[in-house]
């Protein structure tokens, strides 16, 4: 059971880099999952996730904050009501 929710959150990861990757200009994107830091919390479902998505862009730099973040997240919009609880974006 252990490997398999392995293979799956791999997989999910290389899933969410290359949806990033097809429909913004990056030079590089790392996704990280942070789910094992939340599990105390009152909300954690074990069927969600916490990510962190570091994102090397220059077209997203040019971007303001708010709008570098609502991209990334209209990308992730599926993903967002059905996988992933929360998301940390760092933008370089």
């Amino acid at each position: 059971m252990y490997i398999l929710k392995l293979n799956f959150m791999k997989e999910f990861i290389e899933f969410i880099e290359n949806k990033i990757k097809e429909n913004l200009k990056v030079n590089k994107v790392i996704v990280i999952d942070n789910s094992h830091k939340h599990r105390k919390h009152k909300f954690f479902d074990s069927k969600k996730y916490h990510l962190q998505i570091d994102i090397e862009s220059e077209h997203l730099k040019t971007l303001g904050r708010i709008e570098s973040h609502r991209a990334i997240m209209k990308i992730l919009e599926k993903e967002m009501r059905e996988k992933i609880h929360a998301l940390e974006i760092k933008i370089s």
